[in-house]
């Protein structure tokens, strides 16, 4: 990329897609705000979101394919499975976010992610339900009563770092709710 072009692509995305970042412009051309259907992709993000807690998400995204390593590829069967030992060694790799309590629910999260799964379906038919598989399209929000309520669910089924403002960012993500920002190239490219 020219450094001439890139005041003028920078002046046409959302205003938190640093351009001095390929991997996080990457992230908001490509991803962020693409429904996601896929249970795997789905529990991926809901580890990294829940990994954001108190960071920013540009720090966690950098990390997403240590992340991926040392998650076992995200395999939701795998990451049900570790025990002390791998929360153990999660908390000494230095390639993640070696945070103990985050580490510990990924795992409980996962093992709960499973039993969505087992009740619906699929994480997907989770997720989606709560809009009958519409997008919602809004923007300058960091929750709302969708959030709430996702999030109340959540922690009612006992998974951890899954706040309102948390699963906001999640539902962002993976598309539930579509928010680019107004000046942005893919402001309405979903809408119309």
């Amino acid at each position: 990329m020219e450094g001439a072009e890139l005041p003028e692509l920078w002046s046409h995305r959302c205003r938190w897609a640093n351009p001095k970042n390929e991997r996080y412009l990457q992230y908001h051309d490509e991803e962020w705000g693409v429904p996601v259907y896929e249970d795997q992709k789905l529990f991926e993000m809901l580890v990294l979101e829940s990994f954001q807690a108190g960071l920013s998400w540009e720090c966690v995204l950098n990390k997403q394919e240590a992340f991926r390593k040392a998650f076992d590829g995200f395999d939701l069967e795998i990451v049900c499975g570790y025990g002390k030992e791998k929360m153990e060694e999660l908390k000494r790799n230095s390639g993640i976010i070696r945070n103990g309590r985050k580490i510990q629910a990924a795992v409980e999260n996962a093992r709960i992610f499973r039993k969505i799964q087992e009740e619906y379906g699929s994480f997907s038919n989770y997720l989606w339900h709560w809009t009958d598989g519409a997008v919602i399209y809004e923007k300058g929000c960091s929750r709302s009563e969708l959030s709430d309520t996702i999030s109340g669910d959540l922690k009612k089924r006992g998974m951890k770092f899954v706040g309102t403002t948390i699963i906001y960012a999640y539902l962002q993500a993976v598309g539930v709710i579509y928010s680019h920002e107004a000046g942005c190239y893919l402001e309405y490219k979903k809408q119309g």
